[in-house]
């Protein structure tokens, strides 16, 4: 009886020791995980940090931060799940069919959810690649506006009308930046046809020229007027083109103040701005006044 019980209490306290020294690599296990994903989220903060310090430019920034915390979550979900692979076979339970289990709920979300992975997946490269920047004044298909943010999810623009749209980064397909280095304000002018477009020439270049050094403007006008010349013959209208080279989002009203002065200059030349006009030939004798016809009187008795 006496070794029987010394049997059982021999296997007892190897059982014991055996969940005492799991025990201890399990939390050997968390602990050297949780101090690995802090070192590394610490190391992406501060080189993200150093990288922040050498940019001149806020959204620049933004952007910086924002792929930072891209980097830190998916290095504490790799570490995580590597801590949890390891704790499971700590404990005994089988990998492999969890892992496989997994694959399949997996492959049949990443079906479902095929819209929402490729909104993950361009909004990355979007930030990567620093396609869009909060701020910037962007075409995305149909949409056009002020971005006001820029996620993994979606990018949200604010039009002239001031409605929102909050366009899926899925959805994305070429994008038309009109804020990014510089811009080009482009004018059409139409004069009639008798005019001389040489003298209609030397007036748009003398308007463009003050314009340019008129204070309000200078800091947003970045290079001569540039006239292209004539551009198309319409039907009431000879058109003119040019265009300023200027800084970004500022070519809507340099585009507007110009217009307004080459009116003004145009009145004082006398340089006529047609409008549609329509011009009518008849053949000889059509608009001729019709004989009258005589009726014969009916007399009575």
């Amino acid at each position: 009886m006496t070794t029987e019980w010394a049997g059982f209490l021999r296997a007892s306290l190897s059982d014991a020791g055996g969940w005492v020294v799991t025990a201890l690599r399990i939390v050997a296990i968390v602990a050297v995980a949780w101090f690995g994903t802090s070192i590394l989220q610490g190391l992406i903060r501060r080189f993200r940090e150093r990288i922040a310090q050498r940019m001149e430019d806020a959204e620049a920034v933004k952007r910086a931060e924002t792929l930072g915390r891209v980097f830190r979550y998916l290095v504490a979900v790799v570490m995580s799940l590597v801590a949890g692979v390891l704790v499971l076979s700590e404990i005994g339970i089988s990998v492999a069919p969890i892992l496989g289990a997994a694959g399949v709920v997996g492959l049949a979300v990443g079906f479902g959810a095929q819209s929402l992975v490729k909104d993950y997946f361009t909004g990355f490269f979007l930030l990567l690649e620093n396609q869009i920047r909060q701020g910037d004044v962007i075409k995305l298909g149909d949409h056009s506006g002020l971005v006001e943010e820029v996620t993994l999810r979606y990018v949200r623009l604010r039009d002239y009308d001031g409605h929102v749209h909050f366009v899926p980064n899925g959805q994305i397909g070429a994008v038309v930046n009109l804020s990014r280095g510089y811009a080009q304000a482009v004018v059409d002018v139409g004069v009639a046809y008798r005019e001389d477009l040489d003298r209609v020439m030397a007036v748009m270049l003398q308007v463009a020229q003050v314009l340019r050094d008129d204070a309000a403007f200078r800091e947003r006008i970045l290079d001569t007027f540039e006239l292209a010349g004539v551009e198309r013959w319409d039907e009431s209208a000879v058109v003119l083109r040019g265009r300023f080279r200027v800084a970004p989002l500022a070519q809507w009203d340099v585009r507007r103040e110009y217009l307004r002065r080459l009116k003004a200059a145009f009145d004082q030349h006398g340089i006529e701005i047609p409008f549609p006009q329509l011009a009518l030939h008849a053949p000889p004798g059509l608009l001729t006044p019709a004989r009258s016809s005589t009726v014969p009187e009916r007399r009575t008795a």
